[in-house]
């Protein structure tokens, strides 16, 4: 086993162009040779996973693709789902017995079958020990009942996206780091026409994750550790308030976005704050028209609520075999070839800081100090909670995380469909019929 230090780990990182395609492959083939999974004969590899938001990290994927294809015979098949599509497709998948081998989804999917999911603790031990070990709420997000039913492959943070210049026209120097400031600073916002807007609609991605900020910043939980239903508290009345009086300064249309809305409105010039991975900075640096706004931008963690100390939802991508594969170990040598650094800090880097990593030892990669502003998004993985927030990570966390339970619950009072008694009583509900 190789040494873990800097300079091993750095190997193949530099810019994402530093291993060629020749020298990922000449990789590819020494590892084969090497590897613990030996797929099997006359392998196909089908693979299912969320839709890109970033084309280069698409193409750099490709690549890792393309070489563990040639190096070790298998052929593979790569299909693309947006986010609200993967989780119905993989349910379907698990229950039918039929479809894709892999399955890369997001937040607890693999807890919504567990019992269809390939055991994979021997190469989630493999990556661990060689590089650093797994931050404790992925590893969480992909463990049931003491065993790995998945591979944390990547982690999206999902951070406060900000024009400077809106920011110090509404009044403040620096972004403020308390949730009574952050309200002050949308309403000043709001006042000068440079609005801020989070998802309201079923947005898996974004909705969720600033949705349970929200909430778990004001102490409101739907379970706790012994999964008893503590929805229906002060503390969630007291974060409903809240969200009704920041949602109030939000751009119109809000109440309908999906994952990929924010983004295309703080784009057009229309959005100057919101809550997103770091793919609008990537985008508007890409495409030259757009750099005036890619200048203008930064990024900040989620202001720290009345509980006092951050709590964040960020976007586990865990990678699941079924049961079913006729590939085991080709699926299972396909997971651990993604994670070697020769492979993973290339990937990170054409990310562009879009995905974070799960494992201790690629806090050095340089994707994190080459520019300021991607900063705020190393830490991702380090500070999340998992989806289940203080309960335990499951099939029941995971179907209250994929029906929408807390985003609808505070999607019902701030619209007016509900009061907030009517909006916790329907939470509750929902959270009654499936901890039941």
């Amino acid at each position: 086993m190789t040494t873990l230090n800097r300079r091993n780990l750095l190997k193949g990182a530099g810019a994402v162009g530093a291993m060629s395609a020749t020298g990922l492959l000449d990789f590819a083939k020494a590892w084969a040779q090497t590897m613990k999974w030996k797929p099997e004969a006359n392998a196909t590899l089908n693979v299912l996973r969320w839709k890109r938001f970033v084309q280069a990290e698409d193409d750099q994927f490709m690549k890792i693709v393309a070489a563990f294809s040639q190096a070790t015979g298998v052929k593979m098949n790569i299909s693309n789902e947006s986010f609200d599509d993967m989780q119905p497709k993989a349910s379907v998948a698990a229950n039918t017995g039929q479809g894709p081998d892999i399955a890369w989804g997001l937040h607890s999917l693999p807890h919504l079958f567990p019992e269809k999911c390939l055991e994979v603790g021997d190469v989630a031990d493999y990556l661990g020990k060689k590089y650093g070990g797994w931050f404790p709420a992925p590893e969480a997000t992909c463990k049931a009942k003491g065993k790995w039913i998945a591979i944390p492959t990547a982690i999206n943070g999902g951070y406060i996206n900000y024009r400077i210049s809106s920011m110090k026209k509404a009044g403040f120097s620096t972004f403020p780091d308390k949730t009574d400031g952050f309200l002050e600073l949308c309403k000043a916002m709001k006042a000068n026409n440079t609005p801020a807007g989070f998802a309201l609609g079923h947005a898996t991605g974004d909705g969720n994750a600033w949705i349970h900020w929200l909430l778990w910043s004001h102490g409101s939980y739907l379970v706790d550790d012994k999964e008893k239903i503590i929805i229906n508290s002060p503390e969630t009345v007291k974060a409903l308030e809240y969200a009704k009086k920041l949602t109030d300064t939000f751009i119109p249309g809000c109440a309908s976005w999906n994952d990929s809305s924010n983004n295309k409105a703080f784009l057009a010039g229309d959005l100057h704050l919101t809550a997103n991975g770091i793919s609008i900075y990537v985008g508007a640096k890409a495409d030259k028209a757009l750099n005036p706004i890619a200048e203008d931008m930064d990024h900040a963690k989620f202001p720290v609520g009345p509980i006092g100390k951050p709590q964040e939802l960020q976007l586990t991508f865990p990678m699941l075999a079924f049961k079913y594969t006729k590939v085991p170990n080709a699926a299972k040598a396909f997971m651990a070839f993604v994670l070697e650094a020769e492979n993973y800090n290339p990937w990170l880097e054409a990310a562009g800081g879009y995905l974070t990593h799960p494992l201790m030892a690629y806090d050095a990669n340089p994707i994190w100090t080459k520019d300021p502003k991607n900063a705020v998004f190393k830490d991702a993985a380090r500070n999340t909670l998992p989806a289940s927030g203080i309960g335990p990570v499951n099939e029941k966390a995971a179907a209250a995380i994929a029906d929408f339970v807390m985003l609808d619950m505070v999607a019902n009072y701030c619209t007016g469909r509900e009061d907030i008694k009517g909006a916790i009583a329907i939470a509750e509900r929902q959270a009654k019929r499936i901890y039941r």
